[in-house]
């Protein structure tokens, strides 16, 4: 069975509800080294591709042409929150290549951030393009479409010479042949890949680790890590998982999650035990998890079973993990608990 139980949701005693799952862990060589479910089962990366998108505006050197500093490179791999703060970062990604606002193509919805989408309202202030959670990923294309001298036109499309790269770049990560990595249309209108969870989670072992890459592949795989482990509020933003995540851990997990509850990580060699080596994860919840209380309590129990958490970090997660539920009147009516435990290969 490609799914198997995950969470828990329980009341009274007894079990409610539950969310299935899979999950792969991996090293960079792309040796599965645990699971839960089917590590094989094929399902979109969704935003958690981000990181590996951004890749060849490194490898390419467009990021050095154009000067990008960390943080704005940051917010190109993020599905960020929609803050001022950045908006204001992805905005000066535009003015110093010299692109507009108005070349994005990935439409507009409200800012993420509860508070700035009301204040915005309460303004009569409509949310732009650069407040869409994708617009950084879509600046970096445009970026390098600028950098390439190809048309800013049709960036997104498949066959574009910026999608092709981002494409090749992606499937290597993987170790796939780029004809084995399904394409699909992401809800900001870019491509968007389907591969198994184990070449996913090889590709974040890699990107953690990337020594056994060539040179300008492995530098930019660092750019990519320094970028989003320096500057994590960019990635995501104010109580987002993947924000806390890194702050917390200073960097030694990367996280990079996606729609309908795909999860990345990546943790640093010499985390788990000196000896350690990078590993990479992959997780999906199968019934995408609309709620969001899978995901990450599935991520810090894939951790703390890894023994990649220090006590002191899990504590400071707690609210991302197994805990419980309260209703209206804050009364404890039950738990919320995860019921896996990843079987080593």
């Amino acid at each position: 069975m490609s799914y198997r139980p995950v969470v828990e949701i329980m009341r009274g005693g007894i079990v409610e509800s539950v969310h299935h799952g899979a999950i792969a862990v991996a090293d960079p060589s792309g040796a599965l080294y645990a699971s839960w479910g089917d590590a094989e089962v094929v399902t979109f990366l969704r935003s958690s591709a981000k990181p590996f998108q951004a890749l060849p505006l490194l490898e390419s050197g467009a990021a050095d042409h154009y000067q990008l500093s960390l943080e704005q490179i940051a917010v190109i791999c993020a599905s960020h929150s929609g803050t001022d703060e950045h908006a204001r970062v992805v905005a000066s990604i535009q003015e110093r290549v010299g692109i507009s606002e108005t070349d994005l193509m990935c439409g507009v919805h409200p800012p993420l951030h509860h508070q700035t989408a009301r204040r915005l309202q309460e303004q009569g202030l409509e949310p732009t393009p650069n407040r869409h959670n994708c617009s950084g990923k879509h600046t970096g294309m445009l970026t390098l479409a600028s950098f390439l001298g190809e048309p800013l036109e049709d960036y997104i499309n498949p066959q574009h010479p910026v999608q092709v790269q981002i494409i090749q770049t992606f499937a290597e990560m993987c170790g796939l042949e780029p004809e084995a990595v399904v394409l699909g249309i992401d809800g900001c209108s870019a491509p968007v890949f389907a591969v198994p969870l184990v070449s996913a989670a090889t590709a974040f072992a890699r990107l953690i680790d990337p020594s056994a890459l060539a040179p300008d592949r492995a530098d930019a795989c660092r750019g990519v890590v320094a970028a989003m482990t320096s500057h994590p509020f960019m990635v995501a933003g104010p109580d987002r998982f993947d924000t806390r995540l890194m702050e917390v851990t200073a960097g030694q997990v990367l996280a990079k999650g996606g729609a309908e509850a795909y999860q990345g990580l990546g943790v640093r060699a010499g985390v788990i035990r000196p000896d350690a080596p990078a590993l990479g994860v992959a997780i999906k919840i199968a019934d995408g998890d609309r709620s969001d209380r899978a995901r990450p309590a599935v991520a810090l129990s894939v951790l703390e079973d890894l023994g990649a958490l220090s006590d002191e970090e899990r504590e400071a997660l707690g609210e991302f993990g197994p805990r419980e539920l309260t209703n209206y009147r804050d009364l404890t009516v039950g738990h919320i608990r995860t019921c896996f435990h990843l079987q080593r290969k």
